[in-house]
C-alpha cells in the first residue's frame, strides 16, 4: 500500500490462505474414497489419495499436512476393509507407500515453513534498516509539500543503493536524491555514508558547490578504506542537490552526474532543465569552483519531480524505456501524494510488476502564497 509517510512501497502483499481451503483436500479424500468403493474391483483409485496431502502442503504447514496425510492413510485402510482385502499384500503396500509419501511431504512443508520464517525475519530487519537509512520525508517542510516513494529491485532485501533526504535551516530546505552504483545490499553501506554526510554537511555549507565538495570528500575517504581491490575506480554515486528558499520563488540545483528533475505546472508542458552536470561523487571532483548551480523558477503551485535512473531506465516486455516525462504530464495538477501514486502504479504496469533496478521518486510542491512569483518555466543563468 502506498503512503507518503512510508519510504518503501511494496509492489506485492503476502498471500494469506483461508482455512476454508482445507475443504479441498478433505473433499478429495471423500470423493476418491467413495469413487473407489463404488468402482469395479479392477479399477483402483486409492493411490490417488496422496494428492490430498500434496495439495495441503501448498497453503498449510507441516502439522495440518500431516493430519491430512493421516486421514488419507485411514481412508486407504477403509477402502481395503470395505473390499475385504485390508490385510492383503497389495493394500498394505498401498497404505505404507501413502504413509511414506505423506511423511516426505510433511518434511518438505516443514522446510518450506522454516525458510518462510527466515525470509520474513530478513525482510523485517531489512525494512527496519530501510527506515533508519531513509527517514520518511514529512508531508510539509516550510513552504513545501513533499511525498516520496522507494521501490527496491531486490524484493528480499527491500533496500538498495538509491537514497534521498531533506534538511531544514533558517533560509529554506535542502534536498538530496542519489543513486549509488549497483543495487541491493552491496550498495547500502555507501548509501548510508552519503545520507549521514548530507545530514551533517547540509547545516554547515551555505552554497551547493561546497555541499557537493563535502560529500565528495566523504565518499573519497570511504572508498579509500572500504573499496574492494577488484572494484577500484568503479564505485561512484550520482546525486542531485537542491536548495529551495522559503521566500524566493526559485530552486537552485546542482547535479553530480544525476538526471535533472522535471518541473510540472498545470496547463503547461513538462519542463526538464538542461543542467550542466559535474562528475559523479567518487570519481574525482577537484573542488567547489568547478561545480555549477542552475536556478530554476519554482512558483506557487509548481511541482518538482526528482527521480533516480531506475525509473526512466525501467523497460517493458519489448525493451522500451518508461516515458516518464510523457506520462506525468497528465498528472501535473495533482498533489505530490497523488502524483507519486499514479507514477508508481503506471511504472509497475509498464514493467510487469518487477523492476530491474532500484527506483526512488520525490515530489516537491511549492505551497500557494500571495507573494510568490509566477511565469513560464525557464532556466536562469548558472550561478553559485
Amino acid at each position: 500500500m502506498f503512503s507518503s509517510q512510508q519510504p518503501f512501497a511494496r509492489p506485492w502483499q503476502p498471500w494469506r490462505p483461508s482455512r476454508l481451503l482445507l475443504l479441498v483436500p478433505v473433499g478429495l479424500i471423500v470423493v476418491i474414497t467413495v469413487a473407489d468403493t463404488a468402482s469395479p474391483d479392477d479399477i483402483v483409485l486409492g493411490p490417488l489419495l496422496v494428492i490430498a496431502p500434496a495439495v495441503t502442503a501448498w497453503f498449510e504447514g507441516p502439522v495440518l499436512t500431516g493430519v491430512i496425510g493421516a486421514t488419507a492413510a485411514a481412508a486407504q485402510a477403509f477402502i481395503g476393509w470395505h473390499s475385504g482385502m485390508l490385510w492383503s499384500r497389495n493394500i498394505m503396500v498401498q497404505i505404507v507407500a501413502l504413509i511414506v509419501l505423506s511423511l516426505l511431504i510433511v518434511v518438505f512443508a516443514a522446510v518450506r515453513e522454516r525458510r518462510t520464517r527466515e525470509l520474513a525475519q530478513v525482510r523485517s530487519v531489512a525494512e527496519a534498516a530501510q527506515r533508519v537509512l531513509l527517514w520518511p520525508l514529512p508531508q510539509r517542510l516550510g513552504t513545501l509539500q513533499l511525498a516520496c516513494v522507494y521501490m527496491a529491485a531486490e524484493e528480499e532485501a527491500e533496500i538498495g543503493g538509491d537514497l534521498y533526504a531533506a534538511a531544514r535551516n533558517a533560509e529554506g530546505t535542502r534536498v538530496v536524491i542519489g543513486d549509488v552504483r549497483g543495487k541491493g545490499l552491496s550498495a547500502v553501506g555507501e548509501a548510508a555514508l552519503l545520507l549521514g554526510a548530507f545530514r551533517e554537511a547540509a547545516h554547515h555549507n551555505a552554497a551547493l558547490p561546497e555541499l557537493a565538495a563535502s560529500l565528495e570528500q566523504s565518499v573519497t575517504r570511504y572508498l579509500a578504506d572500504f573499496e574492494p581491490p577488484d572494484e577500484a575506480g568503479e564505485r561512484f554515486a550520482t546525486v542531485l542537490l537542491l536548495k529551495i528558499p522559503d521566500r524566493d520563488p526559485v530552486a537552485r540545483l546542482t547535479s553530480c552526474g544525476h538526471p535533472a528533475p522535471l518541473l510540472l505546472t498545470a496547463g503547461r508542458p513538462v519542463a526538464a532543465p538542461d543542467l550542466v552536470a559535474s562528475p559523479p561523487l567518487g570519481v574525482g571532483l577537484t573542488g567547489p569552483d568547478e561545480i555549477s548551480v542552475a536556478v530554476l523558477p519554482f512558483a506557487a503551485g509548481d511541482t518538482l519531480l526528482l527521480y533516480t535512473d531506475g525509473v526512466v531506465e525501467a523497460r517493458d516486455g519489448g525493451g522500451a524505456f518508461y516515458p516518464l516525462a510523457e506520462r506525468v504530464a497528465q498528472w501535473a495538477g495533482h498533489s505530490p501524494q497523488s502524483l507519486l501514486h499514479h507514477i508508481r502504479r503506471d511504472l509497475l504496469a509498464h514493467t510487469g510488476g518487477r523492476l530491474g533496478d532500484d527506483a526512488a521518486l520525490i515530489a516537491i510542491r511549492r505551497a500557494p502564497a500571495p507573494d510568490h512569483l509566477t511565469g513560464p518555466a525557464r532556466l536562469l543563468p548558472h550561478t553559485r
